[in-house]
């Protein structure tokens, strides 16, 4: 007998309603629990997260401090300019083109670095820095026309085969260093690099203050990385760098500038130097080099240097300035002092000669200085012990920092401890052996100048906050090197050096009463460390018995023309002088060359 066929049992309804009814609360449970976890536990953090997917960071670039001259006349100062930047996620499928509008208005980059910027992952990178704002408004008007051409083109075309608009470029501040005056002080104030921070000079040495402290800003943006207008954003306001304002006159940089380069050019010179010192307060008015740069225009790594505080170099005869202040000081020589000075000495089975031929001369000590002889001032630096002497140096401010704290500045060579052989302390006596830089030297100057009393000499004036509060620098206190009288004594000496006698006739200025010193040093060949090249300097200082200015040119390695400090740096020096005391509006003492008799 066949089976009866089999019939599909439905199941119970009761038992899968009860399934059914289960899962959904299964599922509703973990809705629940999601919910009081977001609005209850912890709504805070996942609010934050919710934010942080949804906002990005921007820089507030803070104002670099401005550098000034003591008249407020501006050197180096921050100008607008921006940095652009790309998302590449809207920049990728443009990139050749935007890359064709950027290359040849932006420097520093290639048609293929901006391609590749604007090609890569992720939704951030920089193009350029420092743009200046005319040319990104060039570079937005070349894109809208761009933009208004694929717009015409597009017309009547499916949305899939439609050219992309150009688009995904943004900027950010960014601001540049612009330099109003040019070359002038350049090598003084140095530069900034690309991410605005010194490279050079000042702006490097004071960097930290000239910068200030860059701020930040969290905004919202939409999907495409713009920042939506008035939406929640946070900012931490950046605080302006301070500004700093040089004792520097502008005026008289720039002539003693066009000066030195007049002379080195002339001369056929490797490189020049001039330093304008105002006496009382060793405020340095001028600190000018050649060559030099300009640093608006693309320049060397090499024109960053400034040679008046870095390069150093034997002083030669003008250091005579110096030691025989010492002796006066110590009361074993005045202007009474005679000498039987031959033509050569021997000290340590060394023979030292003056710079001319002469027998026997019998000259005065005011005679020895006027003369600039060698063997004189060796005589009279004989009498007095080396320990004492080096002493003196110190004082002097050689084989030490001047205090300015300049980058790069070199504290010269002095022969450590105070047991020297004699030889070193005669070389020592008139110019070789020790090293100084140009500021060193005429510090020294300025302290027989200014009666004996060393002044620091000073660069920076004062620093001016964001508030204009003014802030003055503070240097060293001064010391006394040597008496009133010697200072006084060593003065006339001087004076007899630009008298029609004397070595430098050249530096003197009508109606005025002028002390000098002539210098002509050897110098150290690199290429052969040997002593076949020449440094020719003049010091002094104006009015001679009331002096206002010291002014020191020293020109390395002339090669034209008859070798001599007061040839070459005499008529440096006179017209650099009489300039600032011209400007400065000094009246002339109508003091008359005094009558010192050089020889007896």
């Amino acid at each position: 007998m066949p089976k009866a066929p089999r019939m599909l049992r439905l199941g119970r309804p009761t038992v899968r309603l009860r399934v059914t009814f289960g899962v959904m609360a299964f599922v509703l449970s973990l809705f629940a629990g999601r919910l009081v976890l977001l609005q209850g536990v912890d709504p805070d953090s996942y609010a934050q997260a919710a934010t942080r997917e949804n906002t990005k960071p921007f820089t507030l670039y803070a104002t670099r401090g401005s550098i000034t001259d003591r008249n407020g006349v501006e050197l180096a100062v921050s100008e607008d300019a921006v940095a652009i930047t790309a998302d590449p996620t809207q920049t990728k499928p443009v990139a050749q083109q935007l890359a064709s509008i950027l290359t040849p208005k932006l420097t520093g980059t290639t048609y293929a670095k901006l391609v590749a910027a604007m090609s890569g992952k992720g939704r951030f990178a920089y193009l350029a820095h420092q743009v200046p704002p005319t040319t990104w408004s060039a570079i937005q008007a070349e894109i809208k026309t761009a933009n208004a051409t694929i717009t015409q083109q597009n017309k009547g075309k499916p949305q899939d085969q439609a050219a992309p608009l150009l688009a995904g470029l943004y900027t950010e501040d960014d601001p540049i260093r612009s330099h109003p005056n040019g070359s002038i002080a350049a090598t003084v104030v140095g530069v900034t690099g690309a991410d605005g921070k010194g490279l050079s000079g000042l702006e490097y040495g004071l960097n930290d203050k000239l910068s200030g402290h860059d701020g930040k800003a969290m905004y919202e943006v939409d999907t495409k990385g713009n920042k939506i207008p008035n939406a929640n954003h946070t900012v931490d306001e950046p605080k302006p760098g301070v500004g700093v304002q040089l004792t520097l006159d502008t005026d008289l940089q720039f002539f003693a500038e066009k000066r030195i380069e007049q002379a080195v050019k002339q001369y056929k010179a490797s490189s020049g130097t001039v330093i304008v010192e105002d006496v009382k307060s060793g405020e340095l008015l001028a600190m000018a080099n050649y060559p030099t740069f300009d640093p608006n225009k693309p320049y060397k790594s090499s024109d960053l240097n400034n040679p008046a505080l870095e390069r150093t170099y034997e002083p030669g005869s003008v250091q005579k300035v110096a030691t025989m202040a010492a002796l006066a000081d110590a009361n074993l020589i005045d202007l009474n002092t005679k000498l039987r000075v031959p033509g050569s000495i021997d000290v340590q089975r060394r023979t030292i000669k003056d710079h001319w031929d002469h027998g026997p001369m019998n000259l005065t000590i005011a005679g020895v200085v006027a003369k600039s002889s060698n063997v004189g001032t060796i005589m009279a630096a004989q009498q007095m012990p080396i320990a004492e002497f080096v002493k003196y140096l110190h004082n002097f401010g050689f084989g030490q920092p001047t205090g300015l704290d300049f980058p790069g500045e070199s504290s010269g060579r002095l022969m450590g401890g105070d047991e020297w052989p004699e030889i070193t302390r005669s070389n020592v006596a008139f110019g070789q052996g020790l090293s100084v830089n140009a500021v060193q030297m005429a510090s020294a100057v300025n302290a027989v100048a200014n009666g004996g009393v060393y002044v620091p000499p000073k660069l920076v004036r004062n620093y001016v906050d964001a508030n204009g509060t003014v802030i003055p620098n503070q240097t060293a206190a001064p010391h006394r090197v040597v008496s009133e009288k010697a200072a006084k004594e060593v003065a006339t000496m001087m004076e007899a050096v630009t008298a029609k006698k004397g070595t430098a006739p050249q530096a003197a200025i009508d109606g005025y009463l002028v002390a000098g010193k002539t210098g002509t040093a050897q110098e150290v060949d690199s290429a052969c460390s040997c002593y076949r090249k020449w440094a020719t300097s003049f010091a002094g200082f104006a009015p001679a018995d009331n002096p206002r200015f010291v002014t020191y040119v020293v020109l390395h390695d002339p090669s034209d023309g008859v070798r001599g400090g007061g040839l070459q740096g005499g008529p440096v020096f006179r017209d650099v002088m009489s300039y600032a005391l011209q400007k400065y509006v000094v009246p002339p003492t109508g003091a008359k060359q005094p009558n010192v008799p050089i020889t007896w």
